[in-house]
């Protein structure tokens, strides 16, 4: 019997999709909704569900932007024949994605063993989420939101690529509202820190995937939940990749800030309650 049932792999699919791109931690929310299903967060096999889902939001990203991403990928094609290619943005932007990827590869490869265990309790995911709430909300009033997608550097694509690791080791933490507060802070307004986030998260989300897909398939989750979760989160992400930019293009972090702290005050209350357990 899978140890995720349809019924659970729908609703993890829709908190999936909704929340891989939001700052309001995907990780987070997939542990609260896992816990109030009486799933266990810890299991070898629901982590690699979980994982392997995200493919599904990647695939949202991948379709959302497959223009963007086929001028880059060609770009850098080009640039690796021909030396008088190098000198465009979109082959040095393709190179800096590569680069900024590895920092979050070398700690997840090493601090894999805490990352599923005492870092996975949802008292960790309480406190990230309301102390990455104030990142976020410094991070809008530091920033001075006057730089745009071609004025990245590779100082900004390392630094925005590094800070994936807190969201990494600290789940509540939000990936993309580590990356879209580092962007702001350094400058880019929150259109362009938005795109960064999305672009910076292809590779390491796939690859996280990809990796877990073993644990997924070879420890009790069935074919069938795997399938369905993945096929919502892709539809589910791909609306809120479109809504996302929208509302960032108007609008301050916010909504985000004041969300997140609801959430993590309420899963405080549940955990201190016994109502939900770590």
């Amino acid at each position: 019997m899978s140890a995720i049932s349809i019924g659970q792999a729908i609703v993890l699919g829709i908190v999936e999709g909704t929340t891989e791109f939001l700052p309001v931690s995907s990780t987070g929310h997939l542990k609260i909704a896992e816990g109030l299903m009486g799933i266990p967060v810890d299991d070898t096999s629901v982590v690699g569900f979980t994982a392997v889902i995200q493919v599904g939001a990647i695939a949202a990203v991948l379709v959302y932007f497959l223009k963007d991403i086929l001028r880059i990928v060609s770009a850098w094609g080009r640039g690796l024949v021909d030396r008088n290619e190098r000198h465009h943005h979109d082959y040095k932007f393709a190179w800096w994605i590569i680069y900024a990827t590895i920092p979050i590869v070398v700690v997840g490869v090493a601090a894999k063993p805490l990352i599923d265990g005492p870092l996975a309790s949802l008292w960790v995911v309480a406190g990230s989420l309301i102390v990455g709430s104030g990142v976020m909300w410094a991070a809008d009033r530091v920033g001075r939101h006057e730089r745009g997608e071609d004025d990245t550097t590779l100082k900004d694509a390392m630094l925005v690529g590094s800070s994936q690791i807190l969201a990494l080791l600290f789940p509540g933490f939000s990936r993309s509202g580590a990356t879209m507060s580092t962007a702001v802070i350094l400058g880019l307004d929150r259109v362009a820190a938005t795109r960064l986030s999305f672009f910076l998260g292809i590779p390491a989300l796939t690859g996280a995937g990809l990796y877990e897909l073993k644990d997924a398939v070879g420890a009790g989750v069935g074919a069938v939940p795997l399938i369905v979760g993945t096929v919502v989160s892709f539809v589910v992400a791909y609306a809120s990749i479109a809504w996302l930019l929208k509302f960032v293009a108007r609008h301050t972090f916010n909504a985000f800030v004041i969300y997140r702290i609801i959430i993590g005050a309420l899963l405080l209350a549940l955990l201190g309650s016994g109502n939900l357990t770590a």
